[in-house]
């Protein structure tokens, strides 16, 4: 579903991915975890066309998508959840939801998305009762469903995942990790970029480990699990 081939990019003079490739498959998920500052943002910011590469292939559902503008990305089948959720705090959780759908709502698909704003108050029930409450007033927990919820109503083939645990309690990362189960039960294919490497790695198939902006081992995550340089690094053991 998902080739990237030797992406590089960077912000100005600062070169935060350096040649990196990765895949994934229908149906799965898949995992890049990393330290800070790996370029593990970039790489998701990069795939969205949020950020231009400098060099490189990305290649999603059959087209070559490198320098294409976001909305055609989203509009193709791929979804952010960034890093830091950036949800719309003045808009209502309803509003932030129906965003989600956006271009979907554009072509006339009303009933569709309807149906899927009743799927994510299915999934996330907290948002249902919250869902005439302004986003900003929401939990850390709360806005990062809304982030989900948001980029489920796009209807995407890929859900790309930033960093989804950042700064939330560890009941909250489990609850949202349970989520993210269904999700694949349910069809989805998913890449998250993840510090948390244990959670990643206990949920993925496969994973890429990123360091400085390279793909430094890439296994199935349960090889990554047992690794003794993964577990010093980023397990700690």
């Amino acid at each position: 579903m998902l080739r990237v081939e030797g992406l590089v990019a960077g912000y100005g003079l600062i070169r935060a991915l350096n040649g990196v490739s990765l895949a994934v498959g229908e149906g799965e998920f898949v995992a890049v975890i990393g330290p800070n500052g790996a370029g593990k943002t970039t790489l998701m910011r990069s795939l969205m066309g949020l950020l231009k590469s400098e060099a490189g292939a990305v290649e999603f559902a059959g087209r070559a998508i490198a320098g294409w503008p976001s909305e055609a990305i989203v509009e193709l089948g791929m979804a952010l959840v960034p890093e830091g959720r950036h949800v719309f705090q003045p808009l209502t959780v309803r509003d932030n939801l129906q965003l989600g759908g956006y271009l979907r709502l554009k072509r006339g698909d009303r009933r569709a998305v309807a149906d899927d704003l009743a799927r994510v108050f299915a999934l996330f029930p907290r948002l249902e009762e919250r869902a005439g409450q302004l986003a900003g007033s929401l939990s850390g927990g709360e806005q990062q469903m809304l982030a989900i919820g948001r980029a489920l109503m796009a209807k995407p083939k890929l859900l790309l995942l930033d960093e989804p645990s950042m700064g939330l309690a560890p009941i909250i990362v489990a609850e949202i990790f349970r989520t993210f189960a269904r999700l694949r039960e349910a069809g989805t294919t998913i890449l998250i970029s993840e510090q948390n490497a244990r959670m990643a790695l206990n949920s993925a198939d496969r994973a890429y480990v990123l360091e400085s902006g390279e793909v430094v081992k890439a296994a199935p995550a349960a090889a990554l699990l047992r690794d003794p340089a993964v577990m010093a690094a980023y397990l700690g053991r």
